[in-house]
C-alpha cells in the first residue's frame, strides 16, 4: 500500500479544451453540447440549392432589427388602425428582447461563434459578428415581433410568422449560431412578447365591462334580423373583400341590405328596417363605422328592437369596448340570445329646429370637430393615418380658443369632451371605457393657455394627452352649454353637425339592448339591481 506524505497533493488531470465555457450539469449537459455540434454540422453539410440566395440576405436585412421596423412600417401604413397596433406592439416587443439578450444574457453566457469550416463559403456573412454566440440576438428579435403581432392580430401574425421562422434559421444556416443559440433566442423573444401583453393588454385580452342582461331574441343563423350595411365605411381593417359577403357568410339566414348613398338616406333606411323587425319579433343589425351604429342605435330605441353591431368601420370604439372583434362574434351572440343594456348619451337643443340627438360614445366641441372633418375630407384621398396628421397640421396651425360658457361659467378652451360612461386614462379625447352603463358622462375640458397647441398636436397624432393642468376632468350626469359662437361644430360618435346657441347633455341609463357574446374568461352579465 502506499502512503501519501501530508505534503503532496494528487495530480489534476487535465480535460481537453472545449470550443466554449460548457455549463455546469454532468452528463445533460455534454449530451446537448454533443448534439449542438451534430445538428450544426448536418445543417451545414446539407445542400439547399434555393436557399443559397434567399437565407443570407434575409440574416443580414434584419441586422439591428432593421427587416422589422420596415415591416412594422408597412403594416402601419397599409394594414389600418388593427395593424397599426400589431405593428407598435411587434416593435416594443422587439426592444425589449434585444436589450435583455445584448446587455444581460449575452454577456453572461460568452460562448465563442461556431467553426466555419464545414459551412460552404457561398453561405457565410461577409462580416462575421464579434458578439458572443448565446443566445441569437436576430432569433430572438424575429420571435419578439413576430409573436407581438401575432398576441393583437392574428392574421397579420400569420403573415410574419414564416419570415421570422426564416431569419432564425439563417442564423444557424450561415453558420453564425449553433441551434441552442437559436433556440433559446426564440424563447427569449417569444417571453418578451408575453411580457409586453402582461403589461398592455391586447384588445382580445382586456376584459370587457360587466353589464346588465337584456332579453333579446335567439335567432339562429341570423334568420328575423335585418342587416344593413353602409359599404362607404372603413371595413378594409377588418378583412379584405366585400363587406356584404362578409356578414352574409356570418349570418346566412339574415335580410342583409347595402346602402347606396344614391338612394335614401342611410337614417331612413335604418329606420324602415327597424319597424320591419319590430313587427316581426325580430332585430336591427348594423355593419359600418361610429357613426353609422350611432344611426342604428337612434332607430333601434325608436322602435324598441335589439341592435346587434358588426365591425366595420376604420375604428370601430363602440364594438371594441362591447367586447366585439368580428361579425363572428356577433353572430355567436345573435344564435344564443346573448345580449347586454347599454347607456345613450343625449344631447337637447334649446333652438326649436333642431332637434336632440345621441352618441354611444363621444361628444365635443372645439378643435376635434374641425379635425374630424379636415380628416375625412383627405381620408379617401390618402388613407385614415395619413389623413389625420395632414388634419391636425392644417387645423392646429390657425386654430383659435372657443368662448363658452360651461355650466354657466365663462370659459375660453380648445377642446369640451364628454364620453358616454367614465373612459380610463387622464388624456383629453381618451378612447377606451371600463363600463357601458355606469350612468355618468366623462367630461373634460381643455382650457386654452401658454403653449398648449403642442399637447394639441400630440393628442391629434397619438392619441391621450397625459395630464396637464390645462385639463379638468370630472363624472357627472348633466353638462350645459351655452353663448357657443354660431358656426361652432359638433361631433357626435366622430359624426360633424353644426351647432346652437345653447345644449344639454343628459344620460339615458340602460336604454339600448345590444347583443354581445360572451368570448371572453373574464365576461358576464349582471341584472340591473345588482348594480
Amino acid at each position: 500500500m502506499n502512503w501519501r506524505r501530508s505534503g503532496d497533493r494528487a495530480p489534476r488531470r487535465r480535460t481537453p479544451a472545449a470550443p466554449f465555457a460548457e455549463p455546469a450539469g454532468g452528463r445533460a449537459a455534454r449530451t446537448l453540447t454533443t448534439w449542438d455540434h451534430v445538428l450544426f454540422h448536418e445543417i451545414a453539410l446539407r445542400h439547399w440549392p434555393a436557399a443559397e440566395r434567399v437565407l443570407p440576405r434575409m440574416s443580414r436585412s434584419a441586422n439591428h432589427g432593421l427587416l422589422w421596423f420596415a415591416a412594422a412600417g408597412a403594416m402601419a401604413a397599409l394594414g389600418g388602425r388593427p395593424a397599426r397596433r400589431a405593428a407598435v406592439r411587434g416593435v416594443t416587443s422587439l426592444a425589449i428582447a434585444s436589450a435583455t439578450v445584448n446587455t444581460v444574457v449575452k454577456r453572461a453566457a460568452r460562448r465563442k461563434r461556431p467553426l466555419l469550416d464545414a459551412v460552404p463559403v457561398v453561405r457565410r456573412l461577409r462580416r462575421q459578428p464579434i458578439t458572443t454566440s448565446f443566445p441569437s440576438g436576430h432569433a430572438a428579435s424575429a420571435a419578439a415581433f413576430a409573436v407581438g403581432v401575432a398576441l393583437e392580430s392574428p392574421r397579420w401574425g400569420a403573415a410574419v410568422a414564416p419570415v421570422a421562422w426564416s431569419v432564425a434559421f439563417s442564423r444557424i444556416y450561415t453558420g453564425v449560431h449553433y441551434p441552442s443559440d437559436v433556440l433559446a433566442g426564440l424563447a427569449l423573444g417569444s417571453g418578451a412578447a408575453l411580457a409586453v401583453r402582461g403589461l398592455a393588454l391586447t384588445r382580445v385580452r382586456r376584459a370587457p365591462p360587466v353589464l346588465p342582461c337584456a332579453d333579446a331574441p335567439a335567432l339562429p343563423g341570423g334568420r328575423g334580423l335585418t342587416v344593413v350595411v353602409n359599404t362607404r365605411s372603413g371595413a378594409a381593417g377588418y378583412g379584405a373583400g366585400d363587406p356584404v359577403a362578409r356578414v352574409r357568410a356570418a349570418l346566412p339566414h339574415a335580410e342583409v341590405v347595402a346602402w347606396d348613398p344614391a338612394g335614401p338616406p342611410l337614417d331612413e333606411l335604418l329606420d324602415t328596417a327597424a319597424r320591419a323587425a319590430a313587427v316581426r319579433g325580430g332585430a336591427l343589425g348594423v355593419c359600418g363605422g361610429d357613426g353609422s351604429v350611432n344611426a342604428a342605435a337612434r332607430a333601434a330605441v325608436g322602435h324598441g328592437v335589439p341592435l346587434a353591431v358588426l365591425p366595420g368601420g376604420t375604428r370601430d370604439h363602440f364594438a371594441h369596448d362591447l367586447g366585439i372583434t368580428s361579425a363572428a362574434d356577433t353572430a355567436r351572440a345573435v344564435a344564443s340570445g346573448q345580449a347586454v343594456a347599454v347607456d345613450l348619451g343625449r344631447v337637447a337643443f334649446d333652438a326649436p329646429p333642431r332637434r336632440g340627438g345621441l352618441f354611444l360614445n363621444t361628444f365635443s366641441i372645439g378643435v376635434y370637430p374641425e379635425l374630424v372633418r379636415v380628416r375625412e375630407s383627405w381620408a379617401r384621398r390618402v388613407g385614415p393615418w395619413p389623413a389625420r396628421v395632414l388634419a391636425a397640421v392644417e387645423v392646429l396651425r390657425a386654430a383659435a380658443p372657443t368662448e363658452v360658457r360651461v355650466n354657466g361659467v365663462p370659459r375660453r378652451v380648445w377642446l369640451v369632451f364628454a364620453g358616454n360612461c367614465s373612459y380610463g386614462g387622464r388624456g383629453s379625447a381618451p378612447v377606451h371605457r371600463v363600463d357601458l352603463a355606469d350612468g355618468l358622462l366623462d367630461v373634460r375640458v381643455l382650457h386654452a393657455g401658454r403653449f398648449p397647441r403642442t399637447r394639441l398636436l400630440l393628442a391629434a397624432l397619438t392619441g391621450p394627452v397625459s395630464g396637464t393642468p390645462l385639463q379638468a376632468v370630472t363624472r357627472t350626469r348633466r353638462l350645459e352649454l351655452s353663448d357657443l359662437p354660431p358656426g361652432e361644430l359638433l361631433a357626435f360618435d366622430g359624426e360633424v353637425a353644426p351647432s346652437a346657441g345653447r345644449l344639454t347633455l343628459t344620460k339615458s341609463n340602460e336604454a339600448l339592448t345590444v347583443y354581445r357574446t360572451w368570448n371572453h374568461p373574464g365576461a358576464r352579465c349582471s341584472s340591473s339591481s345588482a348594480r
